[in-house]
């Protein structure tokens, strides 16, 4: 029988999905890479060399998807962030 992780705050399941996304910081600005490691219908898990701000656009396409998500960090941890979806995906 698989019991429930008590310390599991997430809202929706998340799939590992590894795959090389690009961030946008404002209007002129030039797109950078980052990669996901995993996402779920509320935020991503995401690893980037370079300083990211605290709110972006995440943009990720191929193999079927096409989609653009706005985003805050809510947490750091070196490279790693963890950011949640702000707004509907479109």
């Amino acid at each position: 029988m698989l019991r429930a992780n008590l310390n599991e705050r997430r809202k929706a399941p998340r799939r590992a999905i590894n795959r090389v996304a690009q961030f946008h910081t404002g209007p002129g600005a030039l797109p950078r890479s980052c990669m996901i490691t995993d996402i779920s219908d509320n935020g991503a898990r995401l690893y980037c060399d370079s300083a990211m701000p605290d709110t972006f656009l995440l943009s990720l396409s191929g193999e079927g998807i096409d989609t653009r998500r706005e985003c805050r960090v809510v947490w750091r941890l070196g490279g790693e962030l963890g950011v949640e979806f702000v707004r509907p995906h479109y």
